[in-house]
């Protein structure tokens, strides 16, 4: 039997694994390449290597040991955790302890723990009694990591708390309408189990400073108000704006002319030229007298205001610039913008010599919806336009302290305020944005306040009907959505639409929204005074009572719930809570003044204010 030669081997071994027709093409490049460089040997070696040709057995695996990080609890006092960690084939490991509730950190957050080198015991201090923690770890070998691993750890000991000097009022409203603004009970923190619903509030970081809340006193609200008895609309109105006997309201937003809650559609100067400029009939009968009642009863309410309409002359069609004659749509001429900026500071003036101070307007109620039975088109160019060029420098002019907030629509459009902002000339003029929640969500206002931090955020309007008739529904959604979802992005005040509806929900106007509810629906064929709270009611009234003006939001966690949490101007702290889910929950509240427990009902929200 003849032997291969070792050319021959190879060249066998090639026919086995190439198809034949690159045979001929593999033999006589290989054959080439292994006389010409006369590395026969060397070749050999490799080759026997890669297909076992003069080997006895196949090459064995290497053993490499797997990379592990392994972690133990050592021991725990009140406040100090000790954990054993043991590195395996590991050139180091990150290592670092995390609330109970807190997500799976990120690498790039464990490299902000402790680095070890061997294994050996960490000790964390400093934490609190009787409080669940996760001590989590990573290991690395040759910049290869494992996965993060973690361990569930606690303090021992009982919790050494605090409850607050000055006690603690709390009060719930039920999506289901068994407790309304009812008053319940706090307690000691005791017997809570791990993982009970928790607040932990931190007042040393500040956000913004907090405005007030309340509604629009739309005509027809003060019309229908006008209505009542004299001691039955004192009562209602003691009872949403009395600070201290009532719920505290401190904020209204009334319309510059009609809006499509009025008696009939109209401006302050419906006839061509400023120099009929005057008071509307309407308002001089129905707005004023509710105003002053309500500035008597609480002298704090600030007041908001936007046109739904320019006046009809200083109108033109939105898309062929001919005269427009129509309350609803239009856009405003850009040859009048100097009379209609004018028109603005002179129905400022006018308020103020009628007893009304007006904190804020906006140039144009819902400028992107011209469908209303009163309104105007006004793009972002066209309000920046105006406000750069005349509204910002008439109000100047004039020595008006009334600010101007631009767009006063829906989270779902967040450039029209974003480009206005970018223009620093326009911008300067500019205090802060308003907002509506009819499109998109309140979490676009973090997007508003990255882009300028400067300026402030405000909510103006959000109504309820028969689309939505459900109390609790409405009310869970408002108080997460409008209330808390807005105060948790940086909003200053939150403005509801409207305040006091008939039964039949007007007076309203055609085109306008015929199926909204007010915060109080009356029932005009009984002397106006049988009355209808609606969840808007509750809503407004759970911040109000306990979020004064110029409070703080602060910092604070919660788990299991939703909340905002303040710091009044008196030193009180204070909460809004939401618990939606369907069953009842021991929530756990955790602050500088002291701590203290007390039971959230099952689809509820629950107000705190405590010192």
């Amino acid at each position: 039997m003849r032997l291969l030669s070792v050319q021959d081997a190879l060249l066998f071994r090639f026919r086995l694994i190439i198809p034949a027709f690159l045979v001929n093409f593999v033999e006589i490049n290989l054959l080439r390449t292994m006389r010409r460089f006369s590395l026969l040997a060397s070749f050999v070696a490799i080759c026997a290597t890669l297909i076992g040709c003069g080997s006895e057995s196949p090459a064995q695996p290497v053993d490499r040991p797997t990379t592990s990080v392994t972690l133990k609890l050592a021991s725990a006092t009140n406040s100090s955790i000790e954990v054993d960690v043991v590195l395996e084939n590991a050139d180091f490991a990150y290592c670092d302890i995390f609330a109970a509730d807190a997500t799976t950190p990120q690498l790039s957050t464990l490299r902000n723990g402790r680095k070890i080198t061997e294994s050996g015991k960490i000790l964390f201090e400093g934490l609190e009694a009787g409080y669940s923690y996760k001590v989590y770890a990573i290991a690395s070998r040759n910049n290869v990591y494992t996965g993060v691993v973690g361990i569930d750890v606690k303090t021992s000991g009982e919790i050494d708390y605090n409850f607050p000097d000055g006690g603690v009022k709390a009060f719930t409203t039920t999506a289901s309408k068994s407790m309304l603004f009812k008053d319940i009970d706090v307690a000691d923190v005791s017997n809570v189990k791990d993982g009970a619903p928790e607040i932990k509030i931190d007042a040393s970081t500040r956000y913004q400073a907090m405005e007030g809340f309340g509604p629009a006193i739309t005509g027809s609200a003060a019309y229908n108000l006008s209505k009542m008895k004299p001691t039955d609309r004192e009562k209602i109105l003691k009872a949403a704006f009395d600070p201290k006997e009532g719920l505290g309201y401190n904020y209204i937003r009334v319309s510059i002319g009609c809006s499509d809650f009025s008696l009939q559609e109209f401006t302050w100067c419906d006839k061509e030229g400023l120099e009929f400029f005057g008071v509307h009939d309407d308002d001089k009968t129905y707005l004023f007298p509710i105003l002053r009642e309500i500035l008597a009863i609480n002298p704090n309410v600030k007041i908001i205001a936007a046109p739904w309409t320019a006046p009809l002359w200083m109108k033109v069609d939105r898309y062929s610039n001919e005269p427009y004659s129509k309350w609803a749509g239009g856009k405003l001429n850009p040859d009048y913008y100097d009379e209609y900026a004018q028109y603005l500071v002179m129905w400022v003036e006018e308020m103020e010599l009628n007893g009304f101070q007006i904190e804020s307007i906006t140039p144009q109620n819902e400028p992107l919806h011209d469908g209303n039975s009163a309104s105007t088109y006004m793009s972002w160019e066209q309000q920046r336009n105006f406000i750069k060029n005349n509204l910002g420098p008439a109000f100047e002019a004039a020595g008006l302290d009334t600010k101007i907030w631009i767009y006063d629509h829906n989270f779902d459009v967040t450039d029209f305020v974003k480009n206005i902002y970018a223009d620093k000339e326009a911008s300067k003029y500019v205090e802060g944005s308003a907002w509506h929640a009819y499109g998109g969500s309140s979490s676009a206002l973090a997007q508003i306040y990255k882009a300028d931090p400067s300026k402030s955020i405000y909510f103006t309007e959000q109504s309820i009907g028969t689309w939505c008739p459900n109390f609790g529904d409405n009310l869970l959604w408002h108080i997460r959505e409008v209330c808390l979802g807005t105060i948790n992005n940086y909003c200053r005040a939150v403005v509801l639409w409207n305040f006091m509806l008939d039964g039949n929900r007007g007076p309203n106007r055609p085109g306008g929204c015929t199926t909204c509810y007010g915060f109080v629906d009356c029932d005009a064929s009984y002397a106006y005074n049988t009355l209808t709270y609606r969840s808007h009611w509750y809503a407004i009234g759970h911040m109000s009572r306990v979020v004064k003006r110029d409070a703080y939001r602060i910092k604070s966690s919660a788990s299991g719930v939703a909340a905002s949490a303040f710091e009044n101007p008196d030193g009180t702290y204070s909460a809004v809570v939401l618990n939606d889910a369907d069953e009842e929950k021991t929530l756990v509240v955790k602050s500088p003044a002291g701590d203290f427990k007390c039971k959230l009902a099952a689809r509820s929200v629950t107000s705190l204010i405590w010192k």
